[in-house]
């Protein structure tokens, strides 16, 4: 017999599971084809099994056409709801209340953000100062808001094509701030932060911006043009997650996964170049053409012993060394280095 006393706690169980349900839609709907698996277990700090039970819940429960390809999952056609308006005060009561729910654990920042963005954007510009004097004095968490605030002044910053003044912290530089004037291209969520691509007109080039670095952000009245010819996917090149600073040139990466780690890696795509093989023993031999990054490192780590890194030698060797300090082996007396190409 089920004690009383358990139910509460399954119930809080179930709740955050149904939350946890409803912002992986929010995601995925917002961001497709740049969520694989692993991504979702890592920002829900869950297995992938048990995200995998979620997307289950989300194909057969909800009945929504969720699928997969190299990139990440994606919905074939949503809903579609009835576009509606609203009363200039109705209007207010919501801008106020979905401020009031960025401070509720669960609720998507970014599309909530665009929301706000969007909801501030249709009121008349002499009501901005007031709106804003209005929603910060709500209570608040300072980490969260701060990042909060920082989306959705940035998401009307794409939605309306305009320049923004910020002052950012460069972590290469001791944490020093500038000030800078950027023109937002792109917004896109990695690990546990978000980044912003935009042009820099200090530097004269387009540069990423984690956006818990930007202490001061202004909107400006000076609008702009996203090229044409801007692409995300060709920004990033062939360097191996984000940092593009800390990769060398592009090399080949052959790596061997043990049967279940191998599954899960062959069924996600990781990088453009991925090429994937199931050996007749259940093993998955996995080979990038890529500039590898710390990043990548991490990404093998978090396999252990289930994966091997077969190509290049260096990489291997990183990444033993990295287990032994982990075990509390020798101090790290530095990245190995070899230099290698694509053949």
């Amino acid at each position: 017999m089920n004690d009383p006393l358990d139910e509460p706690a399954s119930r809080l169980e179930e709740t955050k599971r149904t939350a946890r349900i409803l912002e992986i839609v929010q995601l995925i709907a917002g961001n497709p084809r740049r969520y694989r698996r692993a991504d979702l277990a890592q920002r829900f700090e869950i297995s992938e099994r048990m995200i995998q039970k979620d997307l289950d819940i989300i194909r057969h429960g909800l009945k929504l056409v969720l699928c997969n390809n190299r990139s990440g999952y994606f919905f074939d056609g949503l809903p579609q709801l009835p576009t509606t308006s609203y009363p200039f005060s109705e209007a207010l009561a919501l801008l106020t209340a979905a401020r009031i729910a960025q401070l509720i654990p669960g609720v998507n920042s970014a599309d909530l953000a665009a929301a706000i963005a969007r909801l501030e954007s249709i009121f008349p510009a002499a009501f901005h100062a007031l709106l804003h004097d209005v929603t910060v004095r709500l209570p608040q968490r300072a980490d969260k808001a701060h990042r909060q605030a920082m989306l959705t002044l940035l998401h009307r910053a794409l939605i309306e094509q305009r320049q923004i003044r910020i002052v950012y912290a460069v972590a290469s530089r001791g944490e020093a701030t500038g000030e800078r004037i950027v023109e937002p291209y792109h917004m896109m969520p990695y690990g546990r932060s978000w980044y912003l691509i935009a042009f820099d007109h200090k530097q004269q080039g387009i540069l990423q911006f984690k956006i818990d670095r930007i202490h001061e952000a202004e909107l400006l009245e000076t609008t702009y043009i996203i090229p044409g010819d801007f692409d995300v996917e060709s920004y990033l090149g062939d360097t191996w997650g984000i940092m593009r600073g800390a990769a060398g040139e592009t090399e080949q990466v052959e790596l061997l996964f043990e049967p279940e780690a191998g599954r899960w890696v062959a069924e996600e795509t990781w990088h453009k170049s991925q090429q994937s093989e199931v050996l007749p023993d259940g093993r998955v031999r996995v080979s990038f053409c890529v500039g590898i990054t710390p990043e990548m490192v991490s990404w093998l780590l978090y396999y252990g012993a289930r994966v091997q890194v077969l190509a290049p030698a260096w990489l291997r060797e990183w990444v033993a060394e990295e287990h032994r300090r982990a075990a509390g082996g020798d101090e790290l007396l530095g990245q190995p280095g070899e230099d290698g190409s694509c053949r």
